[in-house]
């Protein structure tokens, strides 16, 4: 059972890194936005703003639940 615990555990530090990353440097995703808007804009005329929101709470919660549901269907395999 310690895979699981293991699994767990480096799927939480996984999700709360990348959600501090983010939070970390808030204008990273508005510059991101704007540079691939550019890119964008360059290939079409009319290119929609599209605005990048991160549900950390529906990730964590997403990232746990399928980590025990791949960890159970792994050792119901064995």
């Amino acid at each position: 059972m310690s895979w699981l615990v293991m699994s767990l555990v480096l799927s939480i530090v996984l999700t709360v890194g990348l959600n501090l990353g983010v939070r970390a440097f808030p204008n990273g995703a508005r510059r991101m936005e704007e540079r691939t808007g550019d890119r964008v804009a360059r290939r079409t005329i009319d290119a929609p703003r599209v605005r990048v929101f991160f549900p950390w709470k529906a990730m964590l919660i997403g990232s746990i639940v399928l980590t025990v549901l791949v960890n159970l269907i792994a050792a119901l395999a064995r």
